[in-house]
Formats: structure tokens, C-alpha cells, sequence
């Protein structure tokens, strides 16, 4: 069987004149009435010519158009240059770009594409899918029906095997309806599916309730894992790393370094974490030498790329090795599934983790204590509903501390609790940003990102490029120079809309350049650890600023579409 890819990189101009002689509007009435209601975020997979995806991003949707072949994007971005539509060069079955986007879809599109599937890969390819979509989102899949064409790397696809890959990923199937080939081939006809994912379709809700408000625990370890996988997914999610066998892979030093910005504050406090935990620590397994030598250390400061004196660095690291150990040990080892297995597996380094040196906590020196793995489907639960789970988590973990001070004969006002359980938000800080955008103004000429007008002492802003008040994040990447009219008057507390972006790449980068990467080497240091700490799809080894624009530009859609923060569309700046 030849390569599917090769076949249309060569046959790029003829096959892409037969797909535009089809009206998607024609082609797509067995689907329309299901589609939502526009705005929706669609994953077109294997999008050919762009016929398709620029039909849906005109009647309202924003679209991540997946194509293999290079010749087939180049003839569709000239053909279709729609700024809602995003081009991505991914594939099935792995799709490794896409999901490491972190973006969830409403709607999935596979058009003539199934069949390009090895028989044998089609199981993770589907689950694959499954696992991009949200819940009560839909897929839809025509599957071509009749002779195989080797030539272009075409299996055989049938019904059965669509409708028995739905029921064992909890789809359902809404539609299912046959009709002709619109081109006319010989012995061709296609079947065409709509499955629905209802709910979460997983379970992984249910079982994170389970945990939180029905499982044994005798003290709030399980609470405080699973409220550390929480704050990571919010601020973090950019550290985790996805397996071959759908789970994320979260480095255990920072799962540590969460869990002890968590407690500190509580027993600074003296609140129980168990019945025997009557002050100062006592009778908790993390609480060691380390964690006592952090009593000047503020919670506030155990966050990714922090640098630290040396008496520090091995205060804290100490205090990481002891987390960790206990972690693994205790919350870790006792959650699990019905059938006994972990729910959240650690596996541990086979050298013990030294400390960091130089004195910053970033992510490999996080990762040297080992991982913890998690279930695809908990950490999607974990990030589109945490609305509900950490609030949950709060009033588990409250109860439990006022009854563990009940039998100790002391009194725990709730709302001293409460105090101190509220996780405290980054400080908005944009003196450094600021600092570098007044050298720049001396030196040479600085544009406001959005308006593209010059600007000068009196006109300079520093804006959050997303909206402190929907992601409270003052990374360097995310504070851009704007016109202190445009930034307070139009754009204020909106999202730029996708067109608007990236109408202002080049200019968001050259900013990015000139202050950053080519600052000074700690500046330029605290830039990569913040994009590839915070942005999905960063990676610290192969950073660079396009890969932290394709990463930003994700975070844009995942806020859109996840929390519907407002946006501006700034189409007088847009050419």
C-alpha cells in the first residue's frame, strides 16, 4: 500500500479542481441541522483544498484545519486565505500537534478520510478523536464505500466497524445515512455518521466526585493531590507531556512544589491536616528537616522559574524530596479504581534528584524526581470542569480540617479556613515589560501591537494581551505594548479576536524579539521558562518565538471557547 501523503503532495492541483466543483452546501445537508450554533470550534481532519473549512469559518465558526500534505495546505491557503481558519500540519492516527494544543472541539469533521487509515491503527485513531472532543460535541464521518485505490493508499470501510468503535468509546450514533458520489465515480457511495459524545463520556467525573466526597480518608492527602493537578492544569499545563497510551505525564517535582504552596499557609495557620496533626506538623510525612528550613520562604515564591540563593535551593529541595516521597506513598498509592490499580501512578527516577543548579526551578530539574501519569480523560475533566471540582475540593477539605480540630477539642472558624485555603493569584506585574519598552522607545521606534501606530512616553501601555480578569497571568510573553487609548477605550478587558492576532503576529514578535530574546540572558531565560510553563504546546528545548505565538494563539481559543471571555474584534486595525 503506497503512502496516501506522497500521492496527493504529487496530484495536489487536479484533486484540489475536483474537490471546489462540489458545493459543501450540497454536499453537507445530511449535517447542517446538527451543527451548533456558531460561535464553535471545529477540527476539520485531513481538509484537502480548504473547501470545507473556509465554508464553515464563513458561516461563523473558527476552524483548525488538520492536512498532511504540503502541497495540498499550499493550494488551499491561496485558494481559501481565511484568517478563522488555522492550518496545522498533523495526521492520524497520532495527531501529536493538535492535542498537544490542549483545545477541545465541538465539532469534528472527517471527509473521505477514514479510509486512508491502516485497519490496525483505527482503534487509537477513533479514541484519538474521542479524546479531542467535547462534551456533547459531535463527529462526523463520511466513509467512502467501494472499490480500493493502492495507488492512493485506500483501505476498506464499513459500517460495522464505525458503529462498534462508537459504542466502546461511549459515542452514540445520531445519524447514519447513505447517498451517491456528487462526482460521479463509478461504484462509489458514501455512508455518512454523526456521533454524538454525550456528558463527558468517561466516568472520570463520577469517579472525581467519588474521591472527593465519598472515599475514605484519613487525612486531606487525597484532597491535596487532587487539588495540585487542579492549579497545574490552570497554570502549569504547559510542563505536562502526552504518552503513547493517553495519559499526561506531569513532572512529580512540580506536583511536589504545588502540594507545598498548599499546605504552607495551612500550617502556618496550625490547621489539622489529620486527627493526630495537633500543631507545627507534627505526625505528617512531608514535614522534615527541608520543609522547617522554609519558614522565611514565602508560598508565594514556590513557583516555576524562581531562582534561589544555595541555602534556599537545598531548603526547598530537601522539602520536594520529602513531598514527593509522601505523595507516592500516601494519596497517590491509596486512589485507585475498582479494580485496585492506582488512579494516579508515580514513577520515580532511578537516581535521587539533586539540587538545582543554577538555583532555578524549571522543568527538567522538576522532572528529575520522576512523574505522575494521568488519564487523559481526568485531566480533560480536570480542565473544562475545575469550575466545579476545585470549589468542591475547598469544602471537602475545610470539613475535614474543622472535624479533625472538633477532636482535638479546638475551634476552626470557617472562614479563617477559608482564608486560608484561597489560592493567591500571580502579582500584576509589568515592571520589567515596562522597563524594556522605555529602553526600546530611546533606542529605537516602538509600534503598539494592535494599532500599529508609533508610540511614545506619554501614549505607552503595557497590556495583557488575555484579560487579567478571565487568566490572571503577567508572563512576560503575555504583556504587550499597546496605545494607552486603544489598550483602555477599545480593547480593555477582551481577548483579541483570532483575525486580529494574527493580523498582529509580526508585529507581537518583533516585540517579543527585541525586549526578550535579545535582552540580557536572565530575561531572556524567564521568557522561555514562562512560554513553555504556561503555553500548550511549548516546549523548553525546541522554543522559539513561532512556536510561542502558535502556543499563545492556542491559549487565545481554549479561553474563547472554554470560559467565553468577550473579544474584540479591532476591525478598523485589521487590513
Amino acid at each position: 500500500m503506497k503512502d496516501p501523503v506522497a500521492w496527493y503532495d504529487k496530484h495536489a492541483s487536479t484533486v484540489s479542481s475536483q474537490y471546489e466543483s462540489v458545493n459543501p452546501e450540497s454536499l453537507y445537508g445530511w449535517l447542517t441541522d446538527l451543527l451548533p450554533e456558531p460561535p464553535a470550534l471545529v477540527l476539520d481532519v485531513g481538509a484537502g483544498s480548504g473547501r470545507d473549512a473556509a465554508w464553515l469559518a464563513a458561516t461563523g465558526y473558527e476552524v483548525f484545519a488538520v492536512e498532511p500534505s504540503k502541497s495540498m495546505r499550499r493550494v488551499a491557503t491561496k485558494l481559501h486565505p481565511a484568517p478563522s481558519v488555522r492550518w496545522v500540519h498533523d495526521s492520524l492516527p497520532k495527531l501529536d500537534h493538535t492535542v498537544r494544543s490542549g483545545l477541545s472541539f465541538d465539532v469534528i469533521l472527517l471527509s473521505g478520510v477514514w479510509m486512508h487509515v491502516p485497519p490496525g491503527q483505527r482503534p487509537r485513531a477513533f479514541r484519538k478523536l474521542v479524546n479531542l472532543l467535547r462534551p456533547g460535541g459531535i463527529i462526523a464521518i463520511s466513509l467512502r464505500i467501494g472499490p480500493e485505490e493502492p495507488e492512493r493508499g485506500m483501505y476498506g470501510a464499513d459500517s460495522a466497524e464505525i458503529e462498534s468503535l462508537a459504542k466502546k468509546h461511549g459515542t452514540i450514533v445520531q445519524r447514519a445515512l447513505e447517498r451517491e458520489d456528487l462526482l460521479g465515480r463509478d461504484g462509489v457511495r458514501w455512508k455518512n455518521y454523526v456521533l454524538r459524545f454525550p456528558d463527558d463520556g468517561t466516568g472520570a467525573l463520577p469517579l472525581l466526585r467519588h474521591v472527593i466526597l465519598n472515599d475514605d480518608k484519613s487525612s486531606t492527602y487525597k484532597l491535596g493531590l487532587l487539588r495540585s493537578i487542579c492549579r497545574i492544569a490552570d497554570g502549569s499545563a504547559g510542563l505536562v507531556r502526552l504518552t503513547d497510551d493517553d495519559k499526561v505525564s506531569i513532572p512529580l517535582g512540580l506536583v511536589a512544589l504545588t502540594w507545598l504552596r498548599l499546605y504552607k499557609p495551612l500550617l502556618a495557620a496550625d490547621f489539622p491536616q489529620n486527627p493526630k496533626n495537633v500543631c507545627d506538623g507534627i505526625h505528617l510525612g512531608f514535614v522534615r528537616e527541608g520543609f522547617r528550613r522554609l519558614g522565611g520562604f514565602s508560598h508565594l515564591d514556590m513557583r516555576v522559574g524562581i531562582r534561589l540563593g544555595a541555602t534556599d535551593a537545598a531548603a526547598l529541595h530537601r522539602a520536594l524530596r520529602d513531598a514527593a516521597e509522601t505523595i507516592r506513598r500516601m494519596p497517590a498509592r491509596h486512589m485507585t479504581f475498582p479494580d485496585g490499580s492506582p488512579i494516579l501512578p508515580v514513577q520515580r527516577t532511578s537516581k535521587l534528584s539533586r539540587a538545582p543548579t543554577p538555583e532555578v526551578i524549571d522543568e527538567p530539574y522538576l522532572r528529575s524526581f520522576g512523574e505522575m501519569l494521568v488519564p487523559w480523560r481526568i485531566w480533560q475533566a480536570v480542565q473544562r470542569f475545575a469550575v466545579w471540582i476545585e470549589p468542591a475540593l475547598v469544602e471537602e477539605w475545610i470539613r475535614l480540617m474543622q472535624r479533625y480540630a472538633e477532636t482535638q477539642g479546638r475551634d476552626l472558624p470557617r472562614d479563617r479556613a477559608a482564608a486560608a485555603m484561597v489560592w493567591s493569584d500571580p502579582t500584576r506585574d509589568v515592571g520589567i515589560a515596562k522597563r524594556q519598552a522605555r529602553d526600546l522607545l530611546e533606542s529605537s521606534k516602538l509600534y503598539c501591537v494592535w494599532s500599529g501606530k508609533r508610540l511614545s512616553t506619554k501614549s505607552l501601555d503595557l497590556d495583557h494581551c488575555f484579560p487579567w480578569s478571565a487568566w490572571p497571568c503577567s508572563d512576560l510573553w503575555n504583556l504587550m505594548p499597546a496605545n494607552r487609548s486603544v489598550n483602555q477605550n477599545e480593547k480593555r478587558a477582551k481577548l483579541p479576536s483570532a483575525t486580529l492576532m494574527l493580523a498582529a503576529r509580526d508585529r507581537i514578535m518583533s516585540w517579543w524579539e527585541a525586549a526578550y530574546d535579545s535582552s540580557s540572558p536572565l530575561i531572556r531565560k524567564r521568557f522561555a521558562l514562562e512560554a513553555a510553563s504556561s503555553l500548550p504546546g511549548v516546549l523548553p528545548s525546541t522554543m522559539d518565538l513561532d512556536s510561542c505565538f502558535e502556543g499563545a494563539f492556542a491559549q487565545r481559543t481554549k479561553l474563547r471557547y472554554d470560559q467565553h471571555v468577550p473579544e474584540w474584534s479591532g476591525e478598523r486595525y485589521v487590513e
